[in-house]
């Protein structure tokens, strides 16, 4: 029973909201037939790589730039330097970005290595047997024992090895150093300024 002076309850009952409601009861279903398909799919392509070839990148801003990952896809001058064209890359198993740019010589020549070393390792089966075509693998190599591991990423710094603290170094202070280069920095502008005018100045004085 309503109390008080409230609004009176709109209470919609009568929707066929049965008819509204979609069910996923075919999930187990469709999830076995997606898997089954995948099987079917990766017998028809015959040996591969478990997963595709990906540069390795490093990861964005200065707080993580030292951390080395998998990134999108090697670049058009990597696959260039590593002697792979774009189409034959994407058949290899190797993922293609044409979107990204090297940067920086020194991550270009490790994806150009990490490039060349995946296909030295490469066995590509012919499609027709006793007819290779260029780069198909050929002889004892069709018969050798192979992994299907990728390249692992290179590590992101060479640790040094432990030694003694010299007393040349003991006797600098990095952080005088360190504010002394911040200062030069901040006030060269201004320094070369003044010795500009004092030379004009001096100049002058000399006519």
């Amino acid at each position: 029973m309503v109390k008080h002076n409230n609004q009176l309850p709109k209470n919609h009952f009568h929707k066929d909201w049965q008819r509204r409601v979609k069910t996923w009861f075919d999930q187990p279903g469709r999830k076995k037939s997606r898997r089954s398909a995948r099987s079917k799919k990766a017998l028809a392509l015959g040996a591969g790589p478990l997963k595709r070839l990906r540069p390795a990148v490093r990861c964005p801003t200065q707080r993580y730039n030292i951390r080395i990952r998998e990134g999108r896809g090697f670049t058009l001058s990597e696959l260039k330097l590593a002697g792979i064209r774009k189409k034959e890359a994407k058949g290899l198993g190797i993922v293609v970005d044409h979107r990204r740019r090297s940067k920086s010589e020194e991550g270009q020549t490790v994806n150009v290595d990490r490039l060349k070393e995946y296909r030295s390792r490469l066995v590509v089966f012919p499609r027709k047997a006793g007819k290779p075509k260029k780069g198909d693998a050929t002889g004892d190599d069709l018969t050798a024992h192979i992994t299907r591991a990728l390249p692992t990423l290179p590590s992101a710094y060479t640790p040094e090895a432990p030694r003694a603290i010299t007393d040349e170094e003991q006797e600098v202070n990095a952080y005088s150093t360190l504010r002394l280069a911040r200062a030069d920095q901040r006030h060269e502008g201004a320094r070369k300024k003044r010795a500009e005018a004092k030379a004009a100045d001096e100049a002058a004085k000399a006519k």
